[in-house]
This record gives C-alpha cells, structure tokens and sequence, in this order.
C-alpha cells in the first residue's frame, strides 16, 4: 500500500508541475551499491543476521518520511545480482517467477540501478531478463552494441521533481573485458569514461534540459591520476563538467568527497551504508540560479529493518533457504583457504583436481577465493559450496607455452611472496595498515590474494631467497614426464583469469583479447562441476583429491627457512583472538 502512496505522489507532482516555481527546493539523493545478493537479513544456516535490502527500506521510508517522499532520489550503483544465494537461486534456479530482486528494487522505490561488472558476469538470460521485466531504469550508457553503435542498456532517467529535471546517466565497468568471458558480453563493447562520459553527459543534458544531474557509474574510486581503468572515480570527480554528483561503487571503499559544485559518493557495499547526498536548488524567474551541495555516509544497523518487506517476501526466503540447506555429500576433513598462503593444502589440491577432470587439461592454475573461509568436516549442504566456490567463474581450458606458463607462475609468486635475507624477514607479502574499507589497522597482503594461482599437475619448488624470475624451479609434470618451455600445454583456469583478471596473463605476454584463438574448450561455472563431482563421487575426500600422481606437488625451498617466515606472516595475519 505505502509504495501504491509513493508511486501515486511522484506521479502527481510530475502532472502538476509544469515548470519549476520560484523558491528553494531540497532534495536528498540516497545510494546503495554492491549489494551482492544481500536481499535477506538472515545468513541461512545460523541465527547470526546480516545486513540487507531490508535495513535499506527502512532508512529510506524514514527519510521520505521526515523529508516528503517526492524530495527523494534513491538509486543502486551496481553489483546487485552476484554474491549471496539469495541471487543466485533466482539467476540460474528459479528462472520462471519474476526476479527476486528486479521485486525488491520496485518494493523499496529505486529510481534506477546501475549494471555492475558482476551483473554482466551473470550473463545474458540473467540480466536480459531483467531488462524485460523490472520496473526500475537498468542503466549502462557506456555498454554500447556491436550492430548498430547504440547502447545495449537505457542510458539515463530523467525524474520530474516539482518541476524541475533530475537526470540520472549510469555507466557500468569499462573493464570487464579484462575480467570476464566475452560469452557473457557478447554482442557489446564498453567504452572507457575517460572523454565519453563528458560527451554523453553534454548530449543527454541538452536534450533534457536536466536541472540537477548524477552521473552513477559502477567504478571504483580510484586516485584521481587517469591511470585505472577501473576506478574512474575520482577522474570524473575532478573533470566533469555540468555535473552535481558522482556517485561510484565497485572497490567496496566507502568514501565521500566534496568541492564546491561536485560530490563524489561511494556507498561501499553490501548495505553497511546508505549515501547520502543533500542539493538545495534556489530558483528564479522560473530557472534555476544557485545550487549548494553536501555529501554523507549513513551507518544502517542491520538490526533495524522493514518489517512489512520482511513478511511480504517470507515465502522467497524460505524457498532460498530450502535450497540452501539442501544435502550435497560429506567433507572428510576440514577444509581452510588459509592454508593455501603456505604451501599445498586440502582447499587447494581440491580445485587443481576438479579442473584437470576436464579434458583435454594438463596443468591448472587455481587461487583461494576467499581470504580466510572455513568449511567444517561432516555432511555439506548446498551452502557450503559457495564458502569452497563463491564466484560465477567458469572453467577455460587455454593453450600456452612452457615459456608462458613459467612466466606466468613467477608472476603469480611475486604478487604474493618476497625474497627474504638482506634485512627482509617476511616471506608473504604483508603490511600493518588501515583497512580502506572498515579502517581498522590489521595486517593484510599488499595483493589481492585471489590472484595468488600455484599450479597443479606439475612438480616445482619455489625458492624465497631467489629474485623474480628465478624462483619456480620446474622439475617434471605431475606423472614425471619432462616439462619442456617450447611445447605447447592444455593449461585450465577460470573464465577470470583467462580474459585477463589479476594480470597474470599479462605478465606472460599473452594478449587476452584474442583469447578465444587460445580456448580449446569451454566449461560450465566451477561450483557445477564441484556439485557434480560431489554427486559422482558422494564425499571431498583429500585422500583422493590430494593424488599427487594427478595434482603433482609444490612446496617452498629452502623448507626450513621458508617454514620460520612463514610461521611468523601467518601468525600476524591470523592472530590467536
């Protein structure tokens, strides 16, 4: 009833006012992004709650509330459809009802949403799908069509506010070719912010005649120097011109910036903050003459939520729960992601397994996806294999050489170890700094550790007195045959790393734009092909998944120096609590 009393207010004004009166209207822009999934406040499988879209609702009908429904402009940055199970039953499990959150968006009265990177890797039945049918803007000016040289999303919404324009223009990732399989892309091409989003604000502006102007664009932050991609935040910050706000995403940084005509808003994400932005706009003579500006961040207590959004979508959370909690097979041992940062470990040797199960894969390079998970030994539910896989990756199996694929592996070990002596103690490469996104100071990795690939199906040490270059010491392949640098290998690796992600295809000379010329077959999002070998096989047992006669062996050399560094990095980054 209450969105019905919203939607019928906003409709009003919009038929009411024909142009802006004179006097001083207030408006506050609110702003959600990366998300990931978080529609629901409970975690599933404990009493523990999360923050969610249902904190989100709250705050926002206490802010129309307090400041009249039609004052409000609330959007999403991005990253919505990715990241929790909530979203992934109502990608890939339950495609027939109405999409859980296009439901939710129209629910809390978004006024657009931003296509993330993450949205995009969902691939096209999902977001299509929800281009046909939310009724809420699904904005990318910047994804543009092969066919024709139009964009593939809407580009902007215009809201009409008392009489006056409020233009929202979003943009998605312009890097997502580096990330992502062009299969999930197909048919588009994303353009870099850098000169066209001042181009495509100046065109819609004009054709709008937009009295207050967002740009939204799903982008990191960045440092402001044009040297990112990805995190263009700053960048359109400092240049853009004829632009009230920047709201970006994607870095999961929250972070405001204020100059004198210009915020730059980043939320964070999964609903710990609400952005908040305030604009004042004086008008005379029925134009617009002044206009002041302010930016925030809202801590939401996850404990406060909409109560009514919470009962009307029950039905929705307990048929993700049912799916959740569904019996998959038996873990012997425990398994900890931790583990991989030091050597050879369960987690590990379980993904190299999977992945050279499939033909014609030789060698397979694997990373822990998260920092620090835990899945306890005993009987797995569904739940489980979002802890061991939580991402949307598919498997590639992609040609390179010997050459490329040493080049490769001593990349990989750079991002992730030093050279210890000459006054150098830590083997991991760690730092004692302030969290960008909580800042509370801790020991972290310099690196992403996601990005930290050992490689299976062969024999190697690494050696953590030698340089870059000279530390993988390859010895054979996995069953004992010669490892040559100018044969060409079956090497398998996610649709991420193989489209460019964390650099390491880079950093072996391999232009992954031309990946496809490299693909020899395609697989199937790794956590299928996990579910699949749990109902082939019934258990992850490291007994099997630990054959090293298939997965082969690594470890770091010189053993007992190796072993004291590494003693004393992971104690600092796992402290006894």
């Amino acid at each position: 009833m209450k969105r019905t009393f919203i939607a019928i207010i906003a409709a009003l004004t919009a038929l009411v006012s024909c142009g802006p009166k004179d006097g001083e209207y207030t408006f506050r822009l609110l702003t959600t992004n990366d998300v990931h999934g978080h529609y629901f406040d409970s975690l599933y499988v404990s009493d523990r709650t999360a923050n969610s879209l249902l904190s989100v609702s709250w705050y926002v009908d206490s802010i129309r509330v307090a400041d009249g429904a039609e004052n409000v402009i609330l959007l999403d940055d991005g990253d919505c459809l990715q990241g929790d199970n909530a979203a992934y039953y109502y990608n890939y499990v339950d495609t027939v009802s109405k999409h859980l959150f296009a439901r939710m968006m129209e629910y809390i009265g978004y006024d657009a949403v931003i296509v993330g990177n993450h949205d995009i890797e969902t691939g096209h039945p999902v977001y299509d799908r929800l281009v046909k049918t939310m009724d809420v803007p699904f904005l990318a000016a910047n994804a543009i069509r092969n066919d024709n040289g139009q964009a593939y999303f809407q580009e902007y919404v215009t809201l009409k506010r008392h009489g006056l324009k409020i233009t929202i223009i979003g943009f998605t990732n312009p890097n997502i070719k580096s990330w992502l399989s062009p299969l999930l892309w197909e048919g588009m091409e994303f353009k870099s912010l850098e000169s066209f989003a001042q181009e495509t604000v100046d065109r819609i502006v004009a054709q709008e005649k937009s009295d207050v102007v967002i740009v939204a664009a799903h982008i990191g932050t960045g440092e402001g120097d044009g040297s990112q991609l990805e995190s263009q935040g700053l960048d359109l910050f400092k240049s853009l011109k004829g632009v009230d706000f920047v709201v970006c995403a994607h870095d999961h940084r929250p972070v405001v910036h204020q100059d004198e005509d210009i915020c730059l808003i980043n939320a964070g994400s999964h609903c710990r903050n609400l952005g908040c932005g305030t604009v004042k706009v004086t008008v005379k003579g029925g134009k617009v003459v002044s206009k002041e500006l302010s930016a925030d961040l809202l801590a939401l207590d996850k404990k406060k939520v909409d109560e009514e959004m919470k009962a009307l979508f029950r039905p929705e959370y307990e048929a993700v729960k049912a799916f959740t909690l569904k019996e998959v097979g038996e873990l012997k041992s425990d398994l900890r992601t931790r583990d991989a940062y030091r050597g050879m470990s369960d987690y590990i040797n379980l993904i190299h397994t999977l992945s050279l199960s499939c033909a014609p894969a030789q060698i397979s390079f694997a990373a822990p996806l998260t920092f620090n998970g835990f899945v306890k030994a005993g009987t797995l539910v569904y739940n489980d294999l979002f802890t061991i896989y939580p991402f949307e990756n598919q498997l590639f199996v992609v040609k390179m050489t010997g050459k490329e694929i040493k080049d490769y592996m001593e990349a990989s070990y750079d991002s992730w170890i030093n050279t210890i002596g000459r006054g150098q103690d830590h083997v991991l490469k760690i730092v004692n700094a302030a969290d960008p996104r909580t800042g509370q100071k801790r020991w972290s990795f310099e690196n992403r550790s996601y990005n930290f690939d050992s490689t299976g199906g062969m024999i190697y040490d690494v050696d953590v007195t030698k340089p870059m270059g000279e530390r993988v010491i390859i010895k054979s392949l996995a069953d004992g045959s010669a490892f040559d640098p100018a044969q060409t290998y079956n090497v398998a690796m996610t649709s991420y790393r193989a489209s460019g992600g964390g650099g390491l295809m880079a950093a072996a000379g391999i232009d992954t734009d031309k990946i496809g010329e490299r693909v020899v077959e395609y697989y199937p999002e790794i956590r299928n092909i996990l579910y699949d070998y749990l109902v082939e096989n019934g258990s992850i047992d490291p007994a099997k998944t630990g054959d090293k006669a298939v997965i082969g062996e690594w470890k770091f050399v010189p053993e007992k120096k190796a072993e004291a560094a590494l003693d004393r990095d992971m104690a600092l980054l796992f402290p006894r609590r």
